[in-house]
């Protein structure tokens, strides 16, 4: 039988993905961490390293009540090992975590909420969703620009840092995440992606 998404399943665990490590800091690939961090900092949740979990964690309060927040330290390719950890630890159901990641696909400046769907070619995603066993579950993607053609060029965008005239425009669509994040927690992803699926930070010239 086919998955039914339930709807109705609100966040109870935050994942930020990135690369553990200095090297990786500021890079394209790492805006999930960026992002957690944020969370962590607007709600006050102390992140520590939890070997059981293969990360970063913290419990504490959203605006909305309890909440999870997680950065996966496995390398972006084996994220899902970290997720599921935390998952089975805490009994939690796969709809229950939203993920936040980078995505080639939207420029700078935007940001895209999904309530369930595929990879789309992110390999933490691909991790996530092979050890979740589902696609059915909440994902907010941050736009990092596309490369140029070929792979390495790929590579090399995705591990190096945003441009000085992208960093503001960076920093106010990691706000509108925090915004977008809290609203899920109180009023339903699908209510947080009718209004921020379509906004549009515009990175200075």
């Amino acid at each position: 039988m086919p998955e039914v998404p339930q709807l109705a399943q609100l966040p109870q665990i935050i994942v930020g993905l990135g690369n553990p490590g200095s090297k990786y800091e500021n890079t394209r690939h790492n805006v999930g961490f960026l992002a957690l961090d944020r969370l962590a900092d607007r709600w006050q949740i102390r992140l520590s390293e939890t070997k059981k979990f293969q990360g970063f964690f913290g419990e504490g309060m959203s605006p909305a009540g309890k909440i999870r927040l997680l950065k996966p330290t496995t390398y972006m390719n084996l994220s899902g090992q970290s997720i599921r950890a935390v998952v089975d630890w805490y009994k939690l159901p796969p709809e229950s975590v939203m993920v936040i990641y980078d995505d080639m696909d939207l420029p700078v400046g935007r940001l895209r909420i999904r309530l369930s769907g595929s990879a789309g070619g992110q390999n933490g995603m691909k991790s996530a969703i092979s050890h979740l066993g589902t696609q059915q579950f909440p994902r907010l993607r941050i736009g990092i620009g596309s490369a140029k053609s070929s792979e390495k060029d790929a590579v090399s965008h995705v591990l190096g840092t945003f441009a000085p005239n992208e960093k503001s425009a960076i920093d106010e669509v990691l706000d509108l995440t925090v915004s977008a994040i809290e609203l899920s927690l109180k009023q339903g992803v699908e209510k947080a992606m009718s209004l921020y699926n379509n906004q549009i930070v515009e990175p200075k010239s």
